[in-house]
């Protein structure tokens, strides 16, 4: 499923098609699509289930800004949950403002929300 148009077409009911994500080293492109529903007032651990129960993960801070370029009016403004620890400090976690656009760390058991992406890979 290469192009944007075929992605489009096999959505699932309530999924809405977010970008392309340019590969970094070595990894390979990916269509995003972001899944229905969402979560609030949760730690990252229980956004990371939560996400795994909708079938989907949390987004990375790359996907998070692509979201947030491409479908904010999908998020209340808050602040949302990414994927990704930070590099030096593990108890830290980065996350996307739907206000303003600031992306920051938080520790893990701060309560933000969460929304679940899934990955179409190309090729």
């Amino acid at each position: 499923m290469g192009n944007h148009a075929e992605v489009k077409e096999r959505l699932n009911e309530g999924e809405l098609y977010a970008g392309l994500i340019l590969g970094r080293q070595g990894e390979p492109d990916h269509h995003l699509v972001l899944l229905p529903g969402g979560a609030s007032d949760v730690s990252w651990p229980a956004a990371q289930d939560w996400a795994a129960s909708q079938g989907g993960s949390l987004p990375t801070r790359r996907e998070l800004a692509l979201l947030f370029a491409n479908l904010r009016e999908q998020f209340d403004r808050g602040w949302y949950w990414s994927s990704e620890q930070h590099e030096t400090r593990a108890q830290l976690v980065w996350g996307q403002n739907f206000a303003s656009g600031i992306q920051t760390v938080y520790g893990r058991p701060f309560r933000g929300n969460a929304r679940a992406v899934r990955r179409i890979q190309i090729g």
